[in-house]
């Protein structure tokens, strides 16, 4: 298995990431990301709106790592849409995680229909900060997140740079297949959220037999099936031993049958978060 992605415009990427969602700013969550980069992961996951960038920033500094060998990224929340707010935005992300550049700034989630009239608008004067970001050296590639094929082709109408990334909710139960095609036609990775469908697909029962069968945890099952299609995962755990499974992932390989049995799995674990349905 290979350790890294190669993005569209040449950045390598591990293809392992640390999710750092719900782990709260604080002393607790510093040990909690210093000890997953001491485990290994080198691709650190946080947003904005995850209130916890100064925490992942003290464990970055923290951890004896050299900065280069780290990948961070970030993403510009939803009330900071637009030119001139996204780049205030990626400021504030900047000095909060106490860094000189970010490795990948997202999108976090597109203006949507349902909510603005002019959303097309919004959401390319936003790409046109992201742009200028990669231009001046701040960020080595941009990209987006929750973004739909309706939203890709509305943004790539005016866009000068394609995103190197579109980090979806992707599980088995909730593939999106429509849309990590759309990506794929477009050289764009697909990196994914929620990897282990908030816990609750670990409990079907193709996943745990697959486990018994490859004597593999069930999430390294779902984060393998993952890999195997060249999308990256995601996995957040604050457990150190679940930090080291879900990151050992080579010397096994699901065979072909049983990525099917795992693709053939029916709507499950799934958020219900849809970029043309959510009210935020």
């Amino acid at each position: 298995m290979d350790t890294h992605f190669t993005l569209n415009n040449g950045v390598t990427i591990p293809a392992i990431g640390y999710g750092t969602w719900q782990i709260e700013n604080g002393p607790a969550a510093i040990e909690t990301i210093a000890e997953a980069i001491r485990t290994g992961y080198r691709h650190i996951d946080t947003a904005a709106c995850y209130g916890n960038e100064k925490s992942v920033g003290a464990a970055i500094a923290s951890c004896g790592i050299d900065r280069r060998q780290l990948f961070v990224t970030s993403k510009v929340w939803n009330t900071e849409r637009g030119y001139d707010s996204t780049l205030r935005a990626f400021d504030r992300s900047l000095n909060d995680l106490g860094l000189n550049y970010l490795d990948l700034y997202l999108i976090h989630w597109p203006a949507s229909p349902h909510r603005f009239s002019d959303w097309q608008q919004i959401n390319a004067s936003t790409w046109r900060a992201m742009e200028r970001l990669l231009r001046n050296g701040l960020v080595r590639a941009i990209g987006v997140s929750n973004f739909m094929p309706q939203h890709l082709a509305a943004l790539l109408s005016t866009a000068a740079v394609t995103p190197a990334v579109n980090q979806i909710e992707f599980h088995p139960g909730y593939r999106q297949a429509e849309c990590v095609a759309y990506c794929r036609e477009l050289g764009i990775l697909v990196e994914a959220w929620s990897p282990l469908g908030r816990g609750k697909v670990l409990e079907h029962e193709t996943i745990a037999a697959l486990a018994r069968h490859y004597s593999k945890t069930p999430a390294q099952i779902c984060l393998r099936w993952i890999l195997q299609q060249g999308i990256l995962p995601l996995p957040k755990s604050v457990t150190p031993s679940r930090m080291k499974t879900n990151l050992d992932l080579t010397g096994f390989e699901l065979s072909a049958e049983d990525m099917q049995r795992l693709t053939a799995i029916s709507y499950c674990g799934a958020s219900g978060l849809h970029p043309d349905s959510v009210d935020f």
